[in-house]
């Protein structure tokens, strides 16, 4: 058999993960070696990498779907640069920042989602079952880093 070694990347990443305190590390690794195959900076890799753990640590804590249900991340490498989606089966409530006061040990996920995104959101998934949150970083592009 002749395999060929694929002349362009992929420019978008699905991974599904159980409900489980354990995904967002695993959606860390599996989102910074993505980041590396793509040759993203270090910098933009490292920034989604933590927004990416975030969102996937509020689908686990608090998105209230059965123990069954897995929780999806998409990245998308575009034009523009680098969106990652993360859909829960949860209800479709869209999340909102809260104050954190200085002692509180959470409540700063989304608030550090929209400090260092150029932009994020939420939307309910198509089939009316959760919802999808996500966020973008412009001017992230493929080959400007060690991976390539």
């Amino acid at each position: 058999m002749n395999l060929k070694h694929p002349t362009t990347l992929p420019p978008d990443i699905v991974w599904r993960l159980p409900t489980s305190r354990r995904s967002p590390a695993r959606g860390r690794a599996l989102l910074a070696a993505q980041a590396h195959t793509w040759g993203l900076p270090p910098d933009a890799a490292d920034t989604a990498v933590l927004l990416v753990s975030e969102l996937l640590t509020n689908a686990c804590l608090h998105a209230r779907a059965p123990r069954d249900r897995h929780i999806a991340a998409r990245c998308v490498l575009g034009d523009k640069g680098l969106r990652v989606e993360v859909s829960d089966a949860g209800d479709c409530a869209p999340p909102a920042p809260r104050r954190a006061g200085p002692d509180d040990e959470s409540g700063r996920g989304l608030a550090l989602v929209a400090a260092l995104a150029s932009r994020w959101g939420a939307y309910p998934r198509r089939n009316g079952i959760g919802k999808t949150v996500w966020f973008e970083l412009d001017g992230v592009h493929p080959g400007r880093g060690p991976g390539t």
